[in-house]
């Protein structure tokens, strides 16, 4: 289904009954993300998924957006198709942050939280990343005689061998500068919700430390590590994944 929100066309997914939940996927995805987890909880749940600005079928906005017009954005969305309060917010990895980010300011009203792998501490980078980055810096001086064409190819082979998501999304380049340097760990403590963590003990985008961070930070909620899972673990171990939010759904 498609819906015009702040003058862009929104894809959107509203499926099943019951409670409503809504699910923010991450950077450089879509809702398709969510099929597992729709799949299963719209047996006894209102699903109701969207693509963000700029993502899936979702029209790029004009503006640079960052964590904040995000969640403005969600908002309006809701209000739009007529759920301007859901039951629970699930964000995976920047879904999380946008969800944080959201929930923190009253923008989106909801009664728990769920984040899977999310994102939004911006300020822990290790030795070696950082040392990763000024590499990519020097690696700028001797292309800049070479076409921006080729330019550019030799960056995102870098810049994804670091881990960078700059270009998954070379669009929104811009507003990518924006939402990696929002750190949320602040907005997480106004975060009164019931919060579900599960985060993948292998997960190198986003990793378990992120998790006890906002754990620490968001009084009462409750981290759980799933073993062996990387940082698209709603898919890879959608099966414990799904029965963990069943289980914090029925508290």
């Amino acid at each position: 289904m498609k819906i015009i929100v702040d003058n862009l066309m929104t894809a959107y997914q509203k499926v099943g009954s019951g409670p409503v939940i809504l699910l923010l996927h991450g950077w450089g995805d879509s809702m398709d993300t969510y099929k597992y987890i729709v799949n299963e909880l719209k047996i006894t749940n209102t699903l109701i998924s969207l693509d963000l600005p700029g993502f899936g079928n979702t029209q790029t906005p004009k503006e640079i957006f960052n964590l904040g017009l995000y969640a403005r954005f969600v908002a309006s969305f809701l209000s739009k198709i007529g759920s301007p309060e859901v039951y629970a917010v699930i964000g995976h990895s920047n879904g999380g942050a946008i969800a944080i980010k959201a929930l923190a300011t009253n923008t989106v009203k909801a009664q728990k939280l769920i984040l899977l792998a999310s994102s939004g501490v911006r300020n822990t980078y290790s030795s070696s990343k950082k040392m990763k980055r000024i590499i990519v810096k020097l690696l700028k001086i001797p292309t800049k005689l070479l076409p921006v064409s080729t330019q550019n190819k030799i960056r995102k082979m870098v810049y994804g061998k670091i881990g960078s998501d700059l270009f998954v999304a070379e669009h929104l380049q811009e507003t990518f500068k924006e939402i990696i340097t929002d750190d949320v760990t602040d907005d997480a403590t106004r975060v009164c919700q019931p919060t579900l963590l599960i985060y993948g003990s292998d997960d190198d985008a986003t990793p378990v430390s992120y998790g006890k961070k906002f754990n620490e930070k968001i009084r009462g909620s409750e981290l759980v590590v799933v073993n062996e899972a990387g940082h698209f673990l709603h898919q890879t171990d959608s099966k414990e994944v799904i029965s963990l939010i069943k289980k914090f759904m029925d508290k």
